[in-house]
């Protein structure tokens, strides 16, 4: 709270130190007549990236803060949108950061800009549009107020509907006023003003421009085209300073009858989002979104988590059963991450630990953020979302684990399970109880050293590589694992049934002997 009362404080203070009336405006080097009177909004955003673009050339510092992944791709379009002063859509799937780029063309805006005092489409103090402004102006000359706007506040943002009007963005007569005034409906002192004549001398930006009815996409083109605004077919102009930006869906945007094809034309440039490209761009970008620090607890999240996570959203994106039209927004392993570590955090509080450290099935109690997430084909849904998503976190599960234990032997551990020995692995027991089970796997905690954890680690750091590690062994069929979470020896019938499925031959005797030969020849691999 003291810091915020600080930076509003702060944010007065500088306010207040600039001119307060057009005369002690007029000379200003930074906002002053000789400056400001033809520079366009436009102008700006190219002036202040140029200086920009000088200042960070030799630092390589990101010109758009918190924006990971795109900075050889789609940046570099965005910098050449802006320096050729183009209004301009960014189309993608949801989940691409879209919304958050558009926010953070504030930054390349002015500190503050001043305006007309009263203005509802806030002037500029020397080329005043509206009729208020001009009356003010020639009444109270050099005396006029001048008032200040920040950043944040040159930056209007609009959500397409279909139940979007005329009146929402461009205006409309206003019979009270009217009426209060005096004035005739014809009269400019009468009109309310949209949302995009209230966006004068800033960036308004709509998202999804495609749902807009084609009437107000047409009114659109005409702002873009005539660059003014007329409100209910009276002679209103407003030579309007205002950068659009918009963002669709290429599906919406390219399919007939969805877009105004003149207003497409007159969109200076088409710039395609992506999701994350590789893991590791992924993953940053979860680490930077999900609210992992909680002041509560001490949590710690092994990088084989933050990769399992994150293959799954891989995963989900090139499987069939999933629309791909719809996309898997980059929010399905922020929130999976989150309920994961909201999981362990439980468990943790539960059982008295000082540590929280998730483990894999904390993901499968994440599937609730998984499931709502995605969007399934014929065949998903036919199957049912909760089966295609433990499919997905399976075969999410079988790279990841060959990332790390593509080399490891594991014969030693199957072969205490192909002797009858079971392992119940949840919640319900602590880490230290767990842990006590563990130990008579032999060989076990041997294995679990590519991941850099020893038998005489934290038992929560121990209990979560060991789990990763019969889960992969799981996700491979080496062993079997019950709803209950209980590990056994693998189901032989069932894995030559599969196999058979898949295109082999033979009968079960023949499909083990294979099996046993190719895991023998592979150091205990399938």
């Amino acid at each position: 709270m003291a810091s915020q009362s600080n930076a509003a404080t702060s944010s007065a203070t500088a306010w207040t130190a600039l001119p307060q009336t057009l005369g002690e405006l007029r000379n200003h080097p930074l906002y002053g007549e000789a400056r400001l009177r033809d520079r366009t909004v436009k102008d700006e955003l190219r002036e202040n990236l140029i200086a920009l673009l000088r200042e960070k050339g030799t630092s390589r510092e990101p010109i758009f803060p918190g924006i990971v992944g795109y900075e050889d791709t789609v940046v570099p379009q965005i910098i050449n949108a802006v320096l050729s002063r183009h209004n301009f859509i960014l189309l993608g799937l949801r989940g691409q950061a879209k919304s958050r780029i558009l926010r953070a063309l504030t930054h390349l805006l002015d500190e503050w800009a001043p305006y007309i005092a009263g203005s509802e489409i806030r002037d500029n103090p020397w080329k005043p549009l509206a009729k208020h402004s001009r009356e003010l102006l020639a009444a109270h000359g050099d005396h006029t107020p001048i008032a200040w706007m920040s950043r944040d506040d040159r930056y209007v943002e609009k959500l397409a509907t279909p139940d979007v009007t005329v009146a929402d963005l461009v205006g409309d007569l206003d019979p009270i006023k009217a009426a209060r005034g005096g004035q005739d409906l014809s009269n400019e002192l009468t009109m309310h003003y949209g949302l995009l004549p209230r966006a004068n001398r800033g960036i308004f930006a709509i998202n999804e421009v495609p749902d807009l009815a084609g009437k107000i996409q047409v009114a659109l083109f005409n702002i873009m085209q005539e660059g003014d605004v007329q409100i209910k077919g009276y002679p209103v102009r407003l030579q309007l300073d205002v950068a659009i930006v918009f963002s669709a869906n290429p599906e919406d945007y390219t399919a007939r009858g969805k877009i105004v094809t003149p207003l497409k034309d007159r969109i200076g440039s088409e710039i395609r989002t992506h999701y994350p490209e590789t893991l590791e761009e992924g993953i940053a970008i979860t680490e930077q979104e999900a609210w992992s620090e909680r002041t509560a607890s001490t949590i710690e999240v092994p990088r084989y988590m933050r990769e399992l996570v994150e293959q799954v959203a891989f995963t989900a994106r090139g499987d069939k059963r999933v629309d791909k039209r719809s996309g898997v927004s980059q929010r399905l392993p922020i929130s999976t991450m989150e309920l994961v570590i909201s999981n362990a955090e439980r468990r943790a509080l539960l059982h008295g630990e000082s540590l929280v450290m998730p483990r894999i099935g904390d993901l499968y109690t994440a599937m609730p953020g998984i499931t709502g997430k995605i969007e399934l084909e014929y065949e998903g849904e036919m199957r049912g979302a909760d089966v295609v998503v433990r499919e997905l976190i399976r075969s999410a599960l079988g790279t990841v684990y060959d990332r790390y234990f593509a080399d490891t032997n594991t014969q030693q551990i199957e072969q205490w399970f192909n002797l009858g020995g079971s392992l119940k692995l949840d919640d319900g027991e602590s880490s230290a109880a767990i842990l006590e089970e563990l130990q008579q796997i032999q060989g076990l905690f041997e294995k679990l050293s590519p991941l850099g954890v020893k038998g005489t680690d934290a038992p929560a750091r121990v209990v979560a590589a060991a789990e990763f590690l019969l889960e992969g062994m799981v996700a491979h069929r080496k062993l079997s694992r019950n709803e209950e979470r209980t590990f056994a020896a693998g189901d032989r019938k069932g894995r030559n049934e599969r196999e058979r499925k898949d295109g082999g031959g033979g009968g079960d005797d023949q499909q083990y002997e294979a099996w046993q030969n190719r895991r023998s020849k592979r150091g205990g691999l399938n």
